[in-house]
């Protein structure tokens, strides 16, 4: 398998580059950690007006441009280098692809342009306080009313589910239970019966919100109870992303690690010239380039709509995972007493890994899920 990348992809990838190399600095990442809102609304303009980038995954037809998972794998994986403090994620990657993989025509052709555009930003809730990502673990409910729907339940650890313009809300009909009626909504973030409540994560790139639904009256996204399938294939296709952005993430820790062994003299010498130091660079390095293959070639499949999409995204996610958190502890081991204290930049990227660790699910959750089907 080739995973090498176009010429055009590579130009766009330096595009995207030094675009964050410019806006989101470690200094500008720690300020927006401090601000209830998470990201600067400028910067997001200038990311949406000057180079499109939510609009990457969306079909022409709907106001975006029509790149597939192997360009938006490039941007997250660029997003996650730099730990861009935005709502990417939650609006171009979980919302937009729920939408696109559950709605009507005409609901898209509603919705979508205005997200692409970045005029709109929406998250998608699936996870309540039980923690889980799988179907079952849904309880929300939409009972039917003479209007449409109320959704009735919690939803907890949303991405950007304060900030959220749109909320699309996987729920399930009255006296369901584990994969079946299941269904998608929509509403207005400030809707009534909507009470959102920011949570105070350990990761504070990444803003996660608490909500309860009161009886909100909420619009039917595609077909009542068919909304196990456009889920599933929705948070493959995160995980796929997800997974790009975290070898990112690893390949700045160790680009770090090298950085910091070459420069910081011991007994006379630098660091890195110690032959433990060097066995702790190559297994990072191996990590790292590991995790690559394996995003980048469930990225390459995704594309193509193979069946094997699904195994593959859950073996690139626990792949990524093990690798960015190994990467991220090592990197701080490597620095040494500076490497645990706040004033050294490494803990930003060692506490995205431990949240992407968890994000969408475990690693032991998607080895589950990698051998159930692929029959292990």
């Amino acid at each position: 398998m080739d995973y090498s990348f176009t010429d055009e992809q590579e130009q766009f990838r330096s595009i995207v580059q030094r675009f964050l190399k410019e806006k989101s600095p470690t200094s500008e990442v720690r300020r927006l950690m401090e601000t209830e809102e998470g990201y600067d609304p400028n910067v997001w303009r200038q990311l949406s007006e000057d180079l499109g980038l939510p609009a990457i995954p969306i079909p022409e037809a709907y106001g975006g441009a029509g790149f597939g998972p192997v360009e938006l794998g490039i941007v997250m994986e660029e997003l996650g280098r730099s730990l861009l403090c935005a709502p990417y994620f939650s609006s171009t990657v979980l919302a937009a692809n729920a939408i696109l993989n559950t709605a009507f025509e005409s609901q898209k052709l509603d919705l979508l342009p205005a997200i692409a555009s970045g005029e709109r930003l929406a998250t998608l809730a699936v996870t309540e306080p039980n923690g889980r990502w799988d179907a079952a673990g849904i309880e929300c409910i939409a009972s039917p009313t003479a209007d449409g729907f109320q959704l009735s339940g919690t939803k907890s650890f949303v991405l950007d589910g304060c900030l959220a313009d749109l909320l699309v809300v996987v729920a399930r009909n009255p006296g369901s239970a584990g994969f079946e009626e299941l269904s998608l909504f929509t509403l207005a973030g400030n809707a009534d019966g909507v009470t959102r409540r920011a949570l105070a994560p350990m990761d504070a790139t990444r803003k996660l919100a608490h909500i309860e639904f009161n009886n909100a009256q909420a619009t039917l996204l595609g077909d009542l109870g068919a909304g196990f399938a456009p889920l599933s294939k929705t948070l493959d296709q995160a995980a796929v992303a997800l997974a790009n952005e975290m070898v990112g993430g690893a390949q700045a820790l160790l680009e770090a690690a090298i950085e910091y062994a070459k420069m910081r003299m011991q007994f006379g010498r630098a660091i890195g010239s110690f032959q433990a130091i060097k066995h702790k660079c190559a297994d990072m390095l191996l990590d790292v380039e590991l995790a690559k293959s394996a995003a980048y070639h469930a990225a390459q499949v995704a594309s193509e709509d193979d069946p094997d999409t699904s195994a593959l995204a859950s073996l690139a996610k626990a792949a990524a995972s093990d690798a960015y958190v190994r990467t991220a502890a090592t990197c701080i081991q490597i620095h040494g007493g500076i490497g645990f204290t706040w004033d050294n930049d490494t803990h930003l990227w060692f506490k995205r890994a431990k949240s992407s660790e968890a994000f969408l699910g475990l690693p032991s959750y998607h080895r589950e899920l990698l051998m159930q089907q692929w029959g292990g």
